[in-house]
């Protein structure tokens, strides 16, 4: 348990682990992966045919890398740098201290993402989170008032209060401890029974609105309900996450996608850029169908990728044409788009006829949440200096009600300089900060941390320029991460199933969504990797080709354990 209010129990020993085996479509991704079949194959004759792949984010680079190894030619567009939201920054005055302006911290659950981080040999370490194991010290101050605690044993019985009613209230409400049984045992009729009643009653229900209705909330009255949302559960506050559907909450603690984070060392853009120089045949000849041994995607692309794509539209042949910003153009039989969706509307001039008009709807119609955050580099690990006259630590992990809300203390071992985060928001906390310099953000942050840390000189430590991000102003994403908003369900089950074009007319098959925003585990890099893997399948059969013998691919089995309709 991370902090007071998770709902999660302790494993028991021996029990199988929760996997992020997503309710509307519990497909093992990573046993698909770990199959010694593979995950399918094209016709010989189709060696060596070119795909395109718009973004090189996390999802177009594993959906890049797959269909190299089945014997095609990716060809990758990319608008600014590999990664995506995968984005790592150094301090300028130590290059090798880094911070993550995206995707920082990875649960264990994601067996399809970690599987390329295990393949291509990536080091992680555990994320501190607040009162996680690794975390020597959190602080929890809301209403002017802090609470010290090592473990959430250290914390007041009001926090642990707050902790029975959210638990009661996902088990109560959300049948949280039989479908994580059903999770861990893999038992995919018993997870849609359980998620496909539930969904009627809950997709037009607010985060805030089910728990308002809790019985174990209401009984405990407002004050809990209020440092519910100022602390929430696993990685801190969640009271800007209030308004979106509650269905998007369950998938996150159903799966314990906020629980047991870790962290890739020198960085989250690591796998990408990983992904990218690696060849498949130095694992195993057999690993690559046509392409010589050693090819990766940075020899396919010599050494970049093409550049930002300002149109998509279908060919006279049928194929689909991308033309680049500064006017390069060429047709392909197959496009993956893994940018995010806004980004055919606005920034790409997508020919209208690719898509049916309600795909068009909720493509428009998907919800980002914004998302900033600011670092500063530090002399050392400071904090861990213990007050001798209170015994405890001089600064801790800290959650709070002020402008700040999270801050997380990033060591990097010993010679090393430390990294602050001094403050990471989302939604209407990210916004307060959009418009000031990375200099005002970090004066008010440390004027915040004053009023909790009065005799603490943070500010004689930092070393360096801040690094700062908001990725709502950044014109390539508009938006951190996607986030359903009540009644989108149905918007998202036709995002989610478009890999899959058995039904469509020509004249709209063969341009393929990927990325997290399309999945149903939008926010975590798990659903890059598993819509990137959707639409190889879709692109394979597009060609086709087909899935390995005794190895169906997501395709195969979406009819059986695919969303459903509500209607």
């Amino acid at each position: 348990m991370t902090i007071a209010t998770d709902p999660q129990q302790p494993p028991v020993p021996g029990q199988a682990p929760i996997t992020m085996l997503n309710p509307d479509f519990p497909f093992s991704y990573d046993l698909y992966l770990a199959h010694p079949a593979g995950l399918g194959s094209v016709p010989a004759e189709l060696y060596g045919t070119e795909v395109a792949v718009v973004g090189a984010g996390l999802s177009g680079l594993v959906t890049a890398y797959e269909l190299m190894k089945l014997g095609l030619r990716p060809v990758l567009y990319e608008a600014d740098q590999l990664g995506g939201r995968l984005r790592t920054a150094s301090f300028p005055a130590a290059p090798d201290v880094v911070a993550d302006l995206g995707g920082m911290r990875f649960p264990a659950s994601g067996r399809a993402f970690y599987h390329y981080v295990d393949k291509l040999g990536l080091a992680t370490t555990a994320f501190p989170n607040p009162l996680a194991e690794v975390t020597s010290s959190t602080v929890i101050e809301l209403a002017g008032t802090s609470h010290y605690a090592r473990t959430s044993a250290d914390l007041p019985p009001f926090f642990h209060e707050v902790a029975e009613a959210w638990r009661a209230a996902v088990n109560d409400g959300a049948q949280f401890a039989q479908m994580q049984q059903a999770i861990r045992a893999r038992d995919t009729g018993r997870i849609k029974s359980l998620w496909n009643a539930l969904l009627p009653e809950l997709d037009e229900e607010t985060f805030y609105g089910f728990i308002a209705q809790s019985k174990s909330f209401r009984d405990a009255g407002f004050a809990h309900r209020e440092a519910f949302g100022q602390v929430g559960f696993g990685t801190g506050g969640w009271d800007t996450d209030f308004p979106n559907s509650i269905l998007e909450i369950l998938r996150v603690v159903y799966t314990d996608a906020d629980d047991g984070h870790r962290s890739l060392v020198g960085g989250a853009q690591r796998l990408p850029e990983a992904l990218w120089h690696h060849s498949p045949s130095d694992i195993s000849p057999s690993e690559m169908k046509h392409w010589p041994a050693g090819t990766s995607l940075a020899s396919l692309h010599n050494g970049s990728p093409h550049g930002a794509v300002a149109k998509i539209s279908r060919a006279p042949d049928g194929n689909i044409r991308v033309q680049e910003r500064w006017g390069r153009t060429a047709s392909y039989p197959a496009v993956v788009t893994t940018c995010q969706s806004w980004l055919l509307s606005t920034r790409i001039h997508t020919e209208e006829g690719l898509f049916a008009p309600e795909m068009w709807t909720a493509i428009e119609r998907s919800h980002y949440m914004q998302s900033s955050k600011t670092f500063v580099m530090v002399d050392r690990p400071f904090w861990k200096d213990v007050d001798p006259d209170t015994g405890r630590e001089v600064l801790s992990m800290t959650l709070t009600d002020r402008l700040n809300r999270a801050t997380y203390l990033l060591d990097n071992g010993p010679g090393k300089p430390a990294v602050i985060l001094l403050s990471y928001t989302w939604n209407d906390d990210a916004l307060k900060w959009l418009a000031l310099s990375s200099e005002e953000r970090v004066e008010l942050m440390l004027h915040s941390l004053k009023q909790i840390y009065p005799t603490v000189d943070i500010a004689s430590h930092i070393v360096g320029q801040p690094i700062t991000v908001s990725w709502e102003a950044d014109p390539n994403f508009m938006g951190a991460f996607k986030a359903n908003l009540p009644g989108h369900y149905r918007y998202q089950q036709r995002l989610f199933t478009h890999f899959k074009q058995d039904t469509l007319p020509p004249e709209r098959s063969g341009i393929f969504l990927a990325g997290d925003d399309v999945s149903f585990t939008a926010g975590w890099a798990e659903g890059a990797v598993t819509t990137g893997l959707n639409a190889v399948w879709g692109v394979v059969r597009h060609l086709g080709g087909s899935s390995a013998p005794g190895n169906p691919g997501p395709g195969d089995l979406l009819d059986e354990l695919g969303p459903v309709p509500l209607d």
